[in-house]
This record gives structure tokens, C-alpha cells and sequence, in this order.
């Protein structure tokens, strides 16, 4: 499998933990509490350099200068999960998506909606892939794996929902 690098940075949303492979390619981002959300493992190697590009662009995410991401991704799931993963990246900043409109991205039938939310569930790039943008088909904020206060936080920050 090879090394995996890791570091935890401080965000407006919790402390982050970072996971890259050798060639630097991030493979997740974790906030505490998340359902199937990573934790340092034996043998992985605590270094921040290879998250200085990733620490940088989530400071300017958090502090409204920054609307895409630029990193090296690398993710290992299905081809299905894979090709739901990438149709977040396709969901601008400050927009909101549904699942509806994932499974019609890719292609899916209106029957893998399911699937999609699974395959969203599991996305293990949190905020880097804008899983936070989708909803509800009646604009609900439903399920997000690092918590639907967090959800909340990120789509206000992006101006896509009022908060108080």
C-alpha cells in the first residue's frame, strides 16, 4: 500500500486530519466525530510538508478568498463511487445540488438515488470535494457525514444558506 503521510490543522469547523500517499496526492480529509472519517493509524508518518498547498487553500477557503480547490486527489472506490465523487467537483461554490442531480449527472437511473447518497456518504475528501452542496430533493439538509452543523456552517460560509 505504501506510506501514508499525516498532519492535523485547525479550521473554523474542527481540527482536520490530512492523508496523503508518496507521490503527496491527498486521500482524505477528516473532521472529528465523522461517520467513517479516518484515524492515525500504526506506521503512518506524522509530516506536515506534504499539506502545505492543502493547509494554504483551506486558510483562504475558511476565510472566503478561495472558491476551488488546485490539489493532487487520489481516491480509491468503485467506479460508481468514483464518478459520484467526481460530480461534487462539478458543484460550484455557493450552489446546491440534489441527489436527484448527482444520479443524473453520472448517468444513474432515478432508482440509484440511494446509491448515490451512499456513495456521497463515503466520500472521504470532506470540503475539498463538496459533498456539504448537496440536499435534500425538497431542500432539506440532510445527511452529511461530518455532521449537519457542520454542513450548515460550510453552505453559510459559501453564502448558499442563511444562517444566524
Amino acid at each position: 500500500m505504501g506510506v501514508t503521510y499525516w498532519t492535523r490543522i485547525a479550521s473554523p469547523v474542527g481540527e482536520l486530519l490530512l492523508t496523503a500517499g508518496a507521490d503527496g496526492a491527498l486521500t482524505s480529509l477528516s473532521v472529528p466525530g465523522q461517520k467513517g472519517g479516518r484515524s492515525v493509524e500504526a506506521g503512518w508518518q506524522q509530516d506536515p510538508g506534504p499539506f502545505r498547498a492543502a493547509e494554504e487553500q483551506l486558510a483562504a477557503y475558511f476565510a472566503g478568498e478561495r472558491k476551488e480547490f488546485q490539489l493532487p486527489l487520489s481516491t480509491h472506490g468503485t467506479e460508481f463511487r468514483e464518478r459520484v465523487w467526481g460530480a461534487l467537483d462539478d458543484v460550484p461554490y455557493g450552489a446546491t445540488t440534489t441527489y436527484g442531480e448527482i444520479a443524473a449527472r453520472i448517468g444513474a437511473s432515478r432508482m440509484a438515488v440511494r446509491a448515490v447518497g451512499g456513495a456521497i456518504g463515503a466520500n472521504p475528501l470532506l470540503i475539498v470535494r463538496p459533498c456539504h452542496r448537496v440536499i435534500g430533493a425538497d431542500g432539506s439538509m440532510t445527511g452529511y457525514a461530518g455532521g449537519l452543523e457542520r454542513k450548515v456552517r460550510l453552505l453559510g460560509l459559501e453564502g448558499a444558506v442563511e444562517t444566524d
